[in-house]
């Protein structure tokens, strides 16, 4: 009869080869995973990274009691996300959209991965596209017992952009930050010239649970701050998911993406014609290079 197994049983050669083996075999199998596999990967990685951090929490409040599986577990947990990270590192950064997004300030490869795993421009003829699938068209309406009209996932996946993006803002390097800043400084402005009352006034109609310090700003006639923050977020956003698109659109069809409706139908000029972030010279040319020789 074999003996039974304990973590003294274990040594830690043993512990370092599976380990090494583990990071060998992801990195290995990263760069031809289905952009349904990396989906799975990166919900996973927020989970655990989740769960590690929760079990952090409680091993600080135990103090003086004993929590030494709980320490063991949190550092394992750590291990695993660890391999995780490696493995959407090598996924995000085997492809040419992915050295782009990484090369922004502010998107790790984990951020890359989930983006490419969620959004294929191939069935977005217009970053309109990509804005509506994410959840950032503001004229989505989800009413009850109707199904949901965005991917909830990728909706998450663009806040942690924004957030990131807000985050890094105070360096010249992010550019996207730069863009929350303005944005966030006209926001402001905005709210506090009144330009806000009527949304101020229909929240309040609207019979949404509100705060005290809410409502002492919405019966003025002004959104509360952290309402504005998050718009100047989700502006930040839109701008990079935009320059996203007509990136990933040139890579793919070696040609600028076509109009959106507000451009071609309706007469509005305001479109960049050059992401805010572009492209290194290497990669064009190593784009142009692949696209001469499929020709």
């Amino acid at each position: 009869m074999s003996e039974e197994w304990t973590p003294e049983r274990e040594s830690s050669s043993d512990r370092s080869e599976t380990i090494a083996r583990l990071t060998k075999d992801l990195r290995d199998a990263a760069k031809i995973m289905t952009v349904q596999e990396a989906r799975l990967l990166v919900d996973s990685y927020y989970a655990m990274q989740k769960m590690r951090i929760q079990n952090g929490n409680r091993s600080f409040a135990m103090k003086d009691e004993p929590h030494a599986v709980l320490v063991w577990f949190t550092d394992q947990a750590q291990v695993l996300e660890k391999q995780v990270a490696a493995a959407l590192d090598r996924y995000s950064g085997s492809q040419q959209r992915g050295e782009w997004l990484r090369s922004v300030h502010g998107i790790g490869p984990v951020i890359a991965a989930g983006l490419m795993a969620h959004l294929d421009v191939r069935e977005a003829p217009t970053v309109g596209h990509f804005w509506r699938f994410a959840g950032l068209d503001p004229t989505l309406e989800w009413k009850k017992g109707q199904k949901r009209p965005y991917n909830a996932s990728l909706k998450t996946l663009c806040w942690k952009t924004g957030d990131s993006f807000k985050k890094f803002s105070g360096s010249d390097k992010c550019v996207y930050g730069g863009v929350y800043r303005q944005r966030k400084e006209y926001e402001v402005k905005r709210n506090d010239s009144g330009g806000n009352a009527e949304e101020a006034k229909r929240t309040m109609e609207s019979g949404r649970k509100l705060t005290d310090d809410q409502k002492s700003h919405y019966s003025k006639g002004k959104l509360p701050p952290g309402r504005i923050d998050l718009r100047a977020m989700r502006y930040a956003t839109k701008q990079f998911l935009s320059d996203l698109h007509l990136v990933w659109y040139r890579i793919e069809y070696g040609k600028d993406p076509p109009a959106p409706y507000p451009i071609s139908y309706l007469g509005h000029v305001h479109q960049r014609t050059e992401p805010l972030h572009p492209m290194k010279d290497d990669w064009k040319k190593k784009n142009n290079g692949q696209e001469e020789k499929e020709e």
